[in-house]
């Protein structure tokens, strides 16, 4: 059992599927980053909010003693208060919309790559058979 788990760890598809993934999650951090911190307070500053994350709509009253801002959905939602955070989904939806299009940019250029290496080469010259078929002509006429 032991060695068939060493067999199957050792296999390549394991090790790249683990690459893959500590790979895709650094880079899932890095597009959320590019997001929350550069692209969504762009968009913010062009649409007259500086903060996405305060888009939201609430569903329930604010509890008495509540000492937080009215607009801070962040303090509201600790509170307790149900809310629908559209704000939040737009970002999420950036965040995945650019993952999903680098990941398209990647498969197209990595199946231009496996195109290129399916199409047979060309050979250089005469094959095998044709050199023996002029040898064996050759040897014909000789002989």
């Amino acid at each position: 059992m032991i060695e068939e788990f060493k067999k199957f760890i050792n296999r390549g598809n394991v090790l790249d599927l683990a690459v893959g993934v500590i790979i895709g999650a650094a880079f899932g951090r890095i597009v959320t980053s590019l997001t929350e911190s550069v692209l969504m307070p762009l968009i913010g500053w062009a649409f007259g909010d500086v903060d996405f994350s305060n888009y939201f709509i609430r569903l329930g009253s604010i509890p008495e003693g509540y000492e937080g801002e009215v607009n801070n959905y962040a303090q509201l939602k600790e509170a307790g208060v149900p809310m629908i955070g559209y704000g939040d989904f737009i970002t999420q939806l950036v965040n995945f919309l650019i993952i999903a299009w680098v990941i398209f940019l990647v498969v197209k250029a990595a199946n231009r790559l496996f195109e290129k290496d399916e199409k047979p080469a060309e050979p250089a010259g005469p094959s095998e058979l044709d050199v023996l078929q002029e040898i064996r002509d050759e040897l014909k006429k000789r002989g």
